[in-house]
């Protein structure tokens, strides 16, 4: 309509102010259409109105007519809804939040309503309306607001300052609400329960309506009323804050964060309105509003924006629960290396019975979801039992290890910060070095050693020479097995996540404490039982979580591939170098003539590598995310570690010989 739709004389000659209430919204979207042009110029955007403003001035008919249309439309629309609603959850729900913004994007709305946010959204849908609705000047927006509004009616209290008084009104009604809910009010600081900072909320905001309405009184009165508010919202958001605090050490709620964003964003909005109804220059701060609820209005119909701005902290909460799990995997010293070394080994010596029994379900025929769910549960056991036993599996430690390093990245403007992360760094990879290589090196001898004992045993090779040249062939380096490695690498990713998410909801839960005081668990337990099992839960919760969803993952991950046609399979280093040793016992000593088993061995440092560096990468960068950290100086950081490779390369790879 902006290049080929009516000119200005054809849209004011259809104002009617008796039309139906759709009609006449449709007249103001077409306006206000109009008025964008083709939505790349805002000083050709306030040259029209200029014209519309012109042409009404010019004709006293035209003039009636505009103000007995724009009297219609706000008197019969709810205007308070988009000035105290408009951007907010109807519900206290983010999954009912989520739902609505969905039916946004998906369903159209009509211009036949009441509701002011709705006619908002239709007739100032984009950012280029929020630009020209911003760059009106005074005198102009004056004028506009002669031709619109009788002068009979803009002195006093006007209908629009009694608009944001009721709106001021609804906003504090809907903070005191929250305030008052016991989830958030308990959560809150002695002190902050104590101050009571809600109970008066309602009480000031009358007496500013009081003070409003009958201009009369002393200028002094106003303001002492407006400082009173403007007080009681601070003491609102004091006590608000201190519900973070309580999150810090008992665990998040993204429900709870999103009603705490809710209840700030209202605060702020009450400031708005403040700023509106007592600005100098009333035209100027309204069109200043308005473009910032353009703005809201496009965040309102974002789902992205809503996710993003309500589980940062939970990704905070996650990446600070696996940078405490994964320090614990950064070795420092030539002991630390050692032992990190064994307990590689220790845990590629249970991965070697784990492939064993994966080939022992092959020759089950199960159909292929349940096929995929008992090498889920060969998985999630073995992983739970390196776990117990204290042994570890390497492909694990990156996602937790990645927090740890990002939470090193916020010191770098200090003078030791970036040498401290290059140290980091090596650290790092020695530990992976070391992890692989206790995994690799103990689950092939360990897989070959148990196959040819079954062999010795049942008289026959655990495995076909058929299928042990088809295992050989599916772990070729140049097939795509790099491509699995690397998605491997997204569930190890995947795994460490959940298992942060299932730690915090358990200890936000406070199910430890649960356990240990809850007379039913202490009456079948005893007490002092009852206390090593909220103790060992709640110190291997997240190790549980991580491993036996890991397990489930690169199990049913191909079954589920394979149902959608997809051909998607897992390459985990420590298994596929066992079933190397598995396929190696089955074609004996010949097998180092055949070019598949070589090609084979080669893919092993590149699966481990890819299994790795994209766990690590995707931890990482959530690490940094939640960690607030943007803009780091990656050169100096590349240049740092370029450094540090050119004079002391072995340091990546072996510990140092003495510790200082």
């Amino acid at each position: 309509m902006s290049r080929s739709g009516p000119d200005l004389a054809q849209l004011l000659a259809g104002i009617d102010p008796t039309a139906p209430l759709a009609q006449r919204h449709l007249q103001l979207i077409a306006v206000l259409d109009w008025v964008r042009g083709d939505g790349q110029s805002t000083d050709g955007a306030a040259g029209r109105v200029a014209l519309l403003v012109d042409a009404a001035e010019r004709s006293p008919d035209i003039q009636v007519r505009l103000q007995a249309w724009w009297a219609a439309l706000t008197q019969q629309v709810d205007i308070t809804t988009l000035l105290a609603d408009f951007g907010f959850a109807q519900r206290t729900s983010m999954a009912s939040e989520l739902a609505e913004r969905v039916r946004y994007k998906l369903l159209p709305s009509s211009p036949e309503t009441l509701d002011a946010s709705e006619l908002f959204m239709l007739a100032l849908p984009g950012d280029f309306d929020a630009r020209w609705l911003a760059s009106l000047d005074e005198t102009l927006l004056g004028r506009l607001l002669a031709v619109l509004v009788p002068a009979s009616e803009q002195g006093g209290a006007s209908h629009w300052q009694r608009a944001l008084l009721d709106a001021i009104t609804y906003c504090a009604g809907q903070i005191l609400s929250t305030g008052f809910a016991p989830e958030l009010r308990l959560r809150m600081s002695e002190e902050a329960r104590e101050a009571q900072p809600f109970h008066a909320l309602i009480r000031d905001v009358e007496s500013l309506r009081v003070e409003v309405e009958h201009p009369l009184r002393t200028g002094d009165r106003l303001q002492e009323a407006v400082q009173r508010l403007r007080e009681r919202l601070d003491a609102c958001r004091a006590a608000t804050n201190t519900v973070y605090a309580h999150f810090e050490d008992n665990g998040i709620s993204v429900g709870l964060v999103f009603r705490l964003r809710q209840l700030r964003e209202r605060i702020l909005r009450v400031r708005e309105l403040l700023e509106c109804l007592l600005s100098p220059r009333p035209a100027v701060a309204a069109a200043k509003f308005l473009a910032r609820l353009v703005t809201v209005g496009r965040e309102r119909r974002s789902l992205r924006a809503l996710v993003a701005s309500n589980s940062s902290m939970l990704a905070a909460k996650v990446a600070e629960r696996s940078a405490e799990t994964g320090a614990h995997y950064i070795t420092r010293t030539a002991g630390e290396y050692l032992a990190m070394v064994r307990k590689a080994a220790g845990g590629g010596l249970v991965m070697a019975f784990t492939t064993l029994a994966k080939f022992g379900l092959y020759a089950l025929a199960l159909s292929a979801f349940w096929g995929g769910f008992m090498a889920g549960v060969n998985y999630a056991v073995s992983f739970v039992l390196i776990q117990l036993l204290h042994f570890t599996v390497a492909t694990k430690q990156p996602a937790m290890t990645a927090p740890a390093m990002a939470a090193k990245l916020k010191d770098l403007d200090e003078a030791q910060g970036l040498e401290s992360f290059v140290d980091e760094v090596a650290h790092l990879v020695r530990s992976q070095v070391a992890a692989v290589l206790g995994n690799v090196l103990l689950v092939f001898p360990g897989a070959l050693a148990l196959a040819l004992l079954i062999a010795q045993m049942l008289g026959q090779p655990a495995i076909g020479t058929a299928q042990a040249e088809h295992v050989l062939q599916s772990l070729h380096l140049l097939g795509p097995s790099l491509l699995f490695a690397a998605f491997t690498g997204v569930l190890l990713f995947a795994s460490s996540i959940f298992a942060g998410w299932v730690e915090n909801w358990f200890v936000l839960r406070r199910l430890d404490s649960a356990i240990q005081y809850n007379p039913r668990i202490t009456d079948m337990l005893g007490a002092a039982r009852a206390a090593r099992w909220a103790r060992f839960l709640r110190g291997n919760i997240s190790g549980f979580a991580a491993n036996i969803s890991l397990g489930f993952m690169l199990g049913l991950t191909p079954a589920f591939a394979a149902f959608f046609g997809l051909g998607l399979d897992v390459r985990h280093v420590t298994l596929s170098t066992g079933q190397i040793g598995v396929a190696s016992a089955t074609l004996g000593m010949d097998v180092l003539h055949q070019p598949a088993f070589w090609w084979a061995v080669a893919m092993v440092p590149f699966n481990g590598a890819l299994n790795v560096l994209v766990s690590f990468y995707l931890a990482f960068r959530l690490a940094l995310r939640a960690h607030n950290v943007g803009s780091v100086d990656r050169a100096r950081i590349y240049r740092a570690l370029l450094a540090r490779w050119r004079s002391a390369p072995l340091g990546f790879f072996l510990p140092p010989r003495r510790t200082v």
